[in-house]
């Protein structure tokens, strides 16, 4: 896709947001999902700090982090139990 397309239609987006606003419910779904995101990668960062007197790292990128923060405790256990047993 040519580059000047993508730049267009980004700044036409950009120019109905500020037109019409933001949807309220967008932004607490967007917020929630940020903040559990965030959350997932201080688990891991935790679990990181713990693991490694075992020889146990965990990467943090966004996969992670999804997985970490939407799954919860046991989301980090799943990565674990990946890292240990398939990598």
């Amino acid at each position: 896709m040519d580059p000047i397309v993508v730049v267009l239609a980004l700044l036409a987006l950009i120019v109905l947001l500020l037109l019409f606003g933001v949807p309220v419910s967008m932004m607490h779904w967007l917020s929630k999902g940020v903040f559990k995101i965030v959350i997932g990668a201080l688990f891991i960062f935790i679990a990181n700090v713990f693991g490694a007197m075992f020889g146990l790292h965990i990467p943090i990128n966004l996969f992670t982090s999804v997985v970490a923060g939407f799954l919860g405790v046991m989301g980090v256990g799943a990565l674990v139990a990946i890292h240990l047993l398939i990598l």
